[in-house]
């Protein structure tokens, strides 16, 4: 196959819209069901590049839920605690495959954001993760391949119309590509930078000890950089993304952005929030639009009267500004990437508050003094890798 129709592009009224070889060649992906569209096939082609380099930097199996041409969420396939279990809603699915166990941190790290997801898997799709994404609300996968049992699993999502993509994992683009913006087209190199843990060489703050963990963790934030819409940071604890920032104009929102959502990762995982007396009834979605109220400054859009009732058993106790600190405060060696230097101290003092500890960030800063003199202030370790990674 050398072109695919698509049924429209971005919108319904660009037309026509389609996917081809500009060399004449075949097109390295099949779709085995659905049909995928113009953003579908934008958000598997930068996924499956980085669960690709993800599966290369750390040779564990990879997955990444994409939404609008950015990662929502990126994971390596660790086993599950029985906490992430339960706040990934799979704990009643016993003991997970490693790729259905990335697919769940991807996933669970920001449902919120990962509602209505593209899916990528570094390897051949299993039962478990078939299973998995079965009960998700997503638009579609892409994976070098599929179990039978799992792609029958899949056909039969969203009454059979669920997009399902194979890609050749041989497949490798050429040096240059292209892009036409207004007609017209602009050409650059291929992004191959290869990022791992030799990346972290240039520790430029007092403190050095770069754990391999460390090391891990920041490789997996810099390659989830390499295809977020910029400006973007990442923040990575154990093997998977918690908080993205993406496509934000300024380097500071990009952090709080991303804080914050590192904040509630954290925060999804206290006992004052995994112990609430949630209806039997409600739905997986609605449950977590509540947690994410719940937690956040609006709490009273689910604890005022004639609200409450229909969420929960019983009216929870507001999760005070200190209590969530007090918690908070129990997050620590976080890691953090980010795609462009940081320009102000100020983003130091954010990541500080999300338990940052381990930064990864190009260099080259005017104030790269007061940058690494904020992060000595509090003992962590920053390497300058010399290299921005802005995606657009």
């Amino acid at each position: 196959m050398k072109e695919l129709e698509l049924k429209y592009g971005c919108n319904p009224n660009q037309k026509p819209s389609r996917i081809y070889m500009k060399n004449g060649e075949e097109l390295p992906i099949q779709v085995l069901n659905g049909r995928p569209g113009y953003i579908n096939f934008l958000d598997a082609f930068n996924g499956w590049q980085l669960v690709k380099e993800l599966k290369q930097a750390t040779g564990l199996p990879a997955a990444t839920s994409f939404k609008h041409v950015s990662p929502a969420g990126a994971a390596v396939g660790l086993p599950l605690s029985d906490t992430l279990a339960k706040i990934y809603w799979v704990d009643d699915l016993g003991e997970l495959s490693p790729l259905a166990c990335a697919y769940a941190r991807a996933r669970g790290a920001d449902r919120m954001s990962s509602f209505g997801d593209f899916i990528s898997l570094s390897d051949v799709c299993d039962a478990d993760t078939a299973r998995l994404i079965k009960r998700e609300v997503s638009d579609g996968v892409i994976a070098p391949g599929y179990e039978p049992e799992a792609l029958e699993i899949l056909k039969a999502k969203k009454n059979g119309n669920y997009n399902v993509i194979q890609i050749d994992p041989d497949y490798v683009p050429e040096a240059l590509e292209h892009k036409d913006v207004f007609g017209i087209t602009f050409e650059q190199g291929r992004n191959e930078l290869k990022i791992d843990e030799e990346f972290f060489q240039n520790n430029v703050t007092k403190n050095q000890d770069l754990t391999e963990q460390a090391k891990i963790d920041l490789a997996i934030s810099m390659i989830t950089l390499k295809y977020t819409q910029s400006n973007s940071v990442c923040y990575v604890k154990d093997g998977q993304a918690i908080g993205i920032g993406a496509g934000q104009q300024s380097r500071i929102h990009c952090t709080r952005l991303a804080g914050t959502k590192a904040d509630n990762w954290w925060l999804r995982q206290s006992p004052q929030v995994m112990n609430l007396p949630f209806v039997d009834s409600i739905r997986r979605a609605d449950r977590d639009n509540a947690i994410d109220l719940y937690i956040g400054d609006d709490y009273m859009d689910v604890l005022a009267d004639g609200e409450w009732q229909k969420i929960f058993k019983e009216k929870p106790e507001v999760f005070t500004r200190e209590a969530k600190r007090e918690w908070l405060d129990k997050l620590t060696d976080v890691a953090l990437g980010s795609d462009a230097f940081f320009p102000f101290g100020d983003n130091i003092e954010r990541a500080h508050k999300s338990g940052v500890k381990y930064i990864a960030q190009p260099g080259g800063s005017v104030r790269d003094d007061n940058v690494i003199e904020t992060c000595d202030k509090y003992g962590m370790v920053m390497s300058f890798t010399g290299i921005r990674l802005f995606h657009h």
